[in-house]
């Protein structure tokens, strides 16, 4: 069924691509071409879906009974988790499901309505969506990039999920940032690698590392204080504030090497790391999926992050 699906989103991109066919004669050459591009696009999305951006992290299953919260297989995209006031949310909403269900996921909407809901937060049915979706960080990443992870969820296994409504004690538009989103992605453009902080940058953007590490005030987050951590997630059974990842010395992590950084997540790549129960010293930060991220994006984002302003901020990582 798997390569069904990814069979079916190569012909879709081929298809998409070759609007012209009917006039003009096409060569066996260009068609391979075609189909090298598309699943150059779709392992592009993969990796960014798998690895970057945390789509999956919060449009599935996560288990916390064991460490950093890993995906449950076979829950991917399928939607339902409850985001409420303990995470700063005037109400409560659920992750939708984004799995290609014609029903209760995805099936039915174009790349065009996937597109608005990633970039603008603007759903099929003209709802806006709540902000815990990071469309305003999706909104800087590159149209390609974009089409990319559109290209992969279309890959993913259909799941029949209706996911509940959402229930706000304040009207969607007292905390839709509009004027926070990029309106032409056309402006968008995935830095060189060589240039090691501007694509660490363009990462951490995707990654939505910001959105976790900044503190939260009654108002929403303090992004005077972009990633001085403090964010406080409690999951009932445990609780745990965001580390502060700003070059502060003492209070964050500017002492820390290249090594040190990558060793964070590089060994989370084996499951026997995280294939346990922690108890209360568990962590919402879903670090199996930045694990697989490779070497050299890593780098980059710790290159970006030692470029961030010190911010003196002590965090207690288990609070009582």
């Amino acid at each position: 069924m798997r390569k069904l699906l990814v069979f079916s989103a190569i012909a879709a991109l081929i298809a998409a691509g070759t609007y012209f066919a009917a006039c003009s004669n096409r060569t066996e050459t260009s068609t391979t071409g075609k189909e090298d591009s598309a699943k150059t696009m779709l392992a592009r999305g993969e990796y960014l879906l798998t690895s970057v951006v945390p789509c999956l992290d919060c449009h599935s299953t996560r288990d916390f009974n064991k460490y950093s919260g890993p995906v449950v297989p076979g829950t991917e995209g399928m939607g339902g988790y409850a985001f409420d006031q303990k995470l700063g949310v005037p109400g409560v909403v659920y992750a939708k499901n984004i799995t290609p269900d014609p029903e209760t996921g995805i099936g039915t909407w174009t790349d065009d309505d996937l597109m608005k809901a990633m970039v603008k937060g603007i759903s099929k049915t003209g709802d806006t969506l709540f902000p815990i979706m990071p469309y305003v960080n999706f909104s800087r990443m590159s149209e390609y990039d974009l089409k990319s992870i559109i290209a992969y969820i279309r890959t993913l296994k259909p799941i029949r999920n209706k996911v509940p409504e959402r229930q706000l004690f304040v009207p969607i538009s007292a905390v839709y940032p509009a004027p926070a989103i990029q309106q032409d992605l056309t402006k968008n453009e995935l830095p060189p690698k060589s240039d090691l902080v501007k694509y660490g940058e363009y990462l951490t953007n995707a990654a939505v590392c910001a959105d976790c590490h900044t503190p939260m005030t009654k108002q929403g987050p303090d992004f005077s204080r972009a990633f001085a951590g403090g964010f406080l997630f409690n999951k009932g059974h445990f609780k745990v504030n965001s580390a502060n990842i700003t070059s502060d010395s003492a209070t964050g992590i500017g002492t820390w090497n290249e090594e040190r950084f990558l060793n964070k997540f590089t060994l989370y790549r084996e499951e026997k790391n995280y294939d346990y129960n922690p108890g209360k010293e568990n962590t919402y930060m879903p670090v199996t999926l930045y694990a697989r991220m490779s070497d050299e994006d890593l780098r980059a984002i710790h290159a970006y992050l030692k470029t961030i302003p010190p911010i003196s901020h002590q965090v207690e990582k288990y609070p009582k």
